[in-house]
């Protein structure tokens, strides 16, 4: 069957999270003051860096409410008791200097044009409508997307089959007619090939290896792949790009 949309992620897909993120702390250690029990701010932007990955595996594996694992977060960053309220400003605060660093990817704009007339387009997330309908919004792409579904109101995350079919239901559309992209290889790729999509790696930073899913390193190669799925039943996920 032809590919007829492409169902994206988010964060470090067509959003720069990672340099949002890391420019949101470093301003707000800044105007904070560097937290006890840190040495330098390397060390603090590093154990941010892992607290963020360890309490959203939480949230995606239904562990945790999505505003409990950012107050977790907070809690194990600063090493002591704090309130929920507590918690809250102090992410709030985050937040303001995070915000602040919001940018797309250079190649999100350029291959969202190209693509535009031969898909239909919509939105995958293990976060919030609340977070990614706003950030969409103030990044100037919203109306891109036909759909968007996010892992706090469906009640399950990628990797998970129901989040993918999920999204295909919303479009009214099989799972083998859509392509999902996504920056990880696991909770994205794998799981819409698992879920009956055809996965699309976009491995940015090239790290390689795993021949069994379709692999790009670039937005732009991402129009050559969905051409030859559409048109060349041959093509499978030996092939990489990039």
């Amino acid at each position: 069957m032809p590919i007829r949309a492409v169902l994206w992620d988010i964060d470090d897909t067509i959003f720069d999270y990672a340099s949002a993120d890391r420019a949101g702390m470093l301003h707000h250690l800044k105007a904070e003051g560097l937290v006890d029990g840190y040495d330098s701010v390397d060390q603090a932007l590093s154990r941010w860096k892992e607290l963020t990955t360890h309490h959203w595996r939480r949230f995606e594996a239904g562990g945790v409410a999505f505003e409990d694992q950012r107050r977790d977060r907070v809690r194990d960053f600063v090493g002591r008791p704090l309130s929920d309220a507590e918690a809250d400003e102090w992410f709030g605060r985050y937040l303001r200097h995070y915000e602040a660093a919001w940018v797309l990817f250079p190649d999100t704009l350029p291959v969202l044009d190209v693509l535009a007339a031969d898909y239909r387009h919509a939105v995958l997330s293990n976060s919030s409508i609340h977070n990614q309908e706003r950030k969409l919004r103030a990044l100037g792409v919203r109306d891109r997307f036909e759909a968007l579904l996010c892992a706090a109101e469906l009640g399950v995350a990628k990797p998970e089959p129901e989040a993918f079919h999920a999204a295909c239901d919303v479009m009214n559309l099989p799972p083998e007619e859509v392509a999902y992209v996504g920056d990880q290889p696991d909770i994205d790729a794998r799981g819409a090939v698992e879920a009956g999509l055809k996965g699309i790696w976009l491995d940015r930073t090239g790290v390689g290896g795993r021949p069994e899913l379709i692999r790009i390193t670039g937005l732009d190669q991402l129009p050559g792949v969905l051409r030859r799925l559409r048109g060349d039943t041959r093509f499978g996920a030996q092939d990489t790009f990039g």
